[in-house]
């Protein structure tokens, strides 16, 4: 059985076509399939939101992907594990390609990713760069992970004492491990950052992280623009 597993903090808005994908997804390709969301701490709808879609909902209050990721994946009956952020819309295709990989030996992968609606230029001509950049690197984008329950046990699973880049290094212990792949197939995932930052408020977020090097993601402090308040999109 394919396990999802959705990390969600304050995602009503959202999670309700991210769980609609997966059932879409998953039917089309005839798997038998659980939904998780880890609700971490939400104060919206975000639980009942994934209750009336069918999902199993698992609340933490972590305020930390990492914890928050695997206390789902805990949680978790299956023996394939796929996790999808709540502002992420996966489709059929991209799922077999991860059920191929997995069943073809891989210990797990991720996919390239494409933001939704409309999104400053800078994005449009980063997007493919950075996508060219992680398949070369071997790095999983964390909007889409998915690997074995058996290397998820392995490797730990996401590294706790990370609050931000988690994924990066989930990608390098899993493929410590053995196979690591990243599909050609895509993701479509929310761009509402773009849309609600300028670029060089995104420009010095990054800026920071490699001035500071590895530790600034040791701690929340200077990682407001993944953890602070979230700004609402203004209707176009």
């Amino acid at each position: 059985m394919i396990s999802f597993i959705v990390p969600a903090y304050d995602e009503a808005l959202l999670l309700g076509a991210t769980l609609d994908a997966i059932r879409r997804a998953a039917d089309a390709c005839g798997e038998a399939h659980e939904v998780v969301v880890a609700d971490d701490a939400s104060s919206d709808r975000t639980a009942e939101v994934a209750e009336r879609r069918g999902a199993r909902v698992v609340r933490v209050a972590h305020r930390q992907i990492a914890a928050t990721r695997n206390s789902g994946a805990r949680a978790a009956r299956g023996e394939l594990l796929v996790f999808v952020d709540a502002d992420t819309l996966i489709d059929a295709a991209v799922l077999r390609a991860a059920l191929a990989a997995l069943r073809s030996g891989a210990v797990g992968g991720g996919c390239a990713v494409r933001f939704d609606g409309s999104v400053p230029a800078y994005a449009r001509i980063v997007t493919p760069l950075l996508v060219a950049s992680f398949r070369t690197l071997g790095f999983a984008c964390g909007c889409f992970v998915f690997c074995t329950r058996a290397a998820f046990e392995a490797t730990g699973g996401f590294d706790e004492k990370l609050f931000g880049a988690e994924e990066l290094a989930f990608s390098r212990a899993l493929a410590r491990l053995g196979r690591f792949v990243v599909l050609r197939e895509s993701v479509a995932t929310s761009g509402r950052k773009m849309r609600t930052h300028t670029g060089w408020e995104i420009l010095a977020a990054l800026g920071k992280l490699a001035i500071r090097g590895p530790r600034s993601v040791r701690r929340r402090e200077g990682m407001e623009f993944w953890y602070g308040k979230r700004r609402v999109e203004l209707a176009e």
